[in-house]
């Protein structure tokens, strides 16, 4: 098979300067929105990086880096990428155990499973992942984040151990309930309260920037005028008052035992960035009219996932509420993702240390409302009125990821997403016995389903199946139903009729064998009618053609009743 690499990687950015398709009025526009959701990205880059156990800035080099590679290399007009809330809980639970090389390495191992699903053209499969596990994984990181930033929210001292697990986290609030700092709990809300209600004066300008204004002049204001000190960036990363580093190149120390260690939580973080990814191209293709690329967004989302680790950043992925801004202020192309990455790098250099005034309640009043956007509750509560088994799978998706672990979610996730859709597969393929004295001729099904269709009569000693979609493994067992409801018929030759078997796979082949083996010893015969030519090519592959005989598959349905015939005179 000859790879071709265009086929698979087509970023929309390289193709944007061919035959006059960008000109300066598209570049103004891609300009403002590019300027407004850097400015947007700011608040979220910062919360996000101090919420995944890292370093604000690390949330900003994050939304720079891989802000510019996934428009740069993505194979989406409008997806804007950086740190998002859905990595919070993993990136946490991975430098809480492994430190931040285990990071670098576990967002490099991820990066390489993207560019390896993009390259094997996976990129369609994510689209058929069963929306109530997207749901569940979602509003579970929601509650989860939630829940974790209940200690900055409630102004609890800096230096209180929180465990890891929901349970224990919300047992250790309990017990400290006596430690709130009311102050820290008001500014909180009033954050939060910015936060929610800014949206009916401009949603021009996002209310957690104006949140985080607010609360980084009141915090200096009061620790001046009224010697109320407010636990701030500053206080929790005491470093960062002596001004920022320049983010240099770190080379990753690979180990067999933390690779080994680490292949689950990177195929947790690769999974995640697909889905979300994916998930804001596809709405952002349903706002738009355009169409993405998924398998270059793969590739490009794995690209920027290898390369911004190694200057100190966190994974990252198509962030849809950054994405939706672009479009609303009238972003045309991939060139506002990298403007709004270039916007954050004048942000980094000129105004970041000033970041060490921002108050930690403040952003914990970001991140809330950030879980409440996530949270989906209107679609979870809708989803609860649907099918048992969509429920069963929504709420075990949700209760593992809050309770157990995301990574473990994930794998059941996925199982479950698999065995769903095999499950539907199969109930769209059934086996019927043709039990009239005749049967219709035609093999096409549309004419098959027509009274005046002509028929033909079933010989002596014959009797006639039909398949109705592609032969699984379990259909061999509908066979033996039939076989057990009625053994009073002397039965010489078994014609199965598969006109309408698209596809037979290897598992189907196999039981296909069985069925001939078995009733081969009872002294029966089996016919294969309406063999289409992929279906028999498959059958040859195996040589099921020499053990059932290549004279008894036949391409309808008219010369299988005469073999049948012929044989049962026999």
């Amino acid at each position: 098979m000859n790879f071709n690499l265009k086929e698979v990687f087509q970023p929309k950015f390289f193709g944007l300067f061919k035959k006059g398709h960008y000109d300066s009025k598209k570049f103004t526009s891609d300009l403002i929105a590019g300027l407004i959701v850097g400015i947007i990205a700011l608040p979220l880059a910062i919360a996000f990086g101090i919420a995944s156990g890292v370093t604000p800035q690390q949330g900003l080099i994050t939304a720079i880096v891989a802000g510019f590679l996934i428009s740069f290399l993505g194979g989406s007009n409008f997806l804007i990428g950086g740190p998002t809330g859905a990595f919070i809980v993993i990136v946490a639970g991975i430098v809480g155990q492994y430190g931040m090389q285990g990071l670098i390495i576990a967002t490099i191992m991820a990066g390489v499973f993207l560019v390896v699903m993009g390259v094997c053209k996976m990129g369609a499969i994510f689209k058929f992942i069963p929306y109530p596990i997207v749901v569940g994984f979602t509003s579970g990181i929601a509650l989860t984040i939630f829940s974790t930033q209940m200690k900055d929210f409630f102004g609890l001292p800096l230096d209180l151990q929180v465990p890891a697990g929901f349970i224990p986290q919300w047992g250790c609030y309990f017990q400290n309930i006596a430690n709130i700092n009311w102050i820290e709990f008001a500014m909180s809300m009033v954050c939060l309260i910015i936060c929610f209600a800014w949206g009916k004066v401009t949603k021009k300008v996002p209310g957690s920037l104006i949140a985080l204004i607010v609360g980084t002049v009141a915090s200096i204001l009061l620790s001046r005028f009224a010697g109320l000190d407010l636990a701030t960036i500053g206080s929790k990363f005491p470093e960062l008052a002596e001004g920022l580093p320049m983010p240099k190149p770190v080379a990753p120390k690979f180990d067999f035992e933390t690779v080994k260690g680490l292949v689950s939580p990177a195929f947790t973080i690769a999974i995640l960035c697909a889905i979300e990814s994916l998930l804001a191209a596809m709405v952002a293709d349903g706002a738009t009219g355009k169409q993405h690329h998924s398998n270059t967004e793969l590739i490009g989302q794995g690209v920027a996932n290898i390369i911004t680790p190694l200057f100190g950043g966190i994974p990252a992925t198509g962030a849809l509420a950054r994405t939706m801004a672009s479009i609303k202020n009238g972003g045309k192309s991939p060139v506002t993702g990298i403007v709004h990455a270039v916007v954050l790098l004048l942000i980094y250099l000129f105004l970041m240390p000033y970041a060490i005034y921002i108050p930690l309640s403040c952003l914990a009043a970001i991140l809330v409302q950030v879980a409440y956007n996530m949270s989906e509750w209107r679609t979870f509560k809708y989803l609860l009125r649907g099918d048992k088994s969509d429920v069963a799978v929504l709420l075990i998706t949700f209760f593992l990821t809050v309770v157990v672990d995301l990574t473990v979610a994930i794998e059941v996730g996925v199982v479950l997403a698999i065995v769903l859709f095999v499950r539907r597969v199969m109930e769209t393929s059934s086996v019927s016995m043709l039990t009239g004295s005749t049967v219709a001729a035609s093999e096409d099904s549309e004419m098959a389903s027509m009274e005046d269709t002509e028929r033909l009569e079933i010989p002596a000693g014959v009797e006639v199946y039909e398949i109705d979609g592609p032969f699984f493994f379990g259909l061999a067992s509908r066979f033996e139903e039939f076989e057990s409801k009625d053994n009073s018929k002397k039965i010489k030759v078994r014609v199965i009729r598969m006109r309408k078997v698209p596809f037979i796979d290897s598992t189907g082949v196999n039981n296909l064998r069985n069925l001939c083996e078995r009733t081969r010893k009872r002294g029966v015969t089996v016919v294969l009618s309406g063999v289409t030519d992929k279906v028999r090519a498959t059958l040859e592959k195996f040589g099921v053609d020499k053990e059932i005989g290549a004279e008894n598959i036949c391409p309808h349905i008219v010369p299988a009743l005469e073999r049948a015939s012929q044989l049962s005179a026999e």
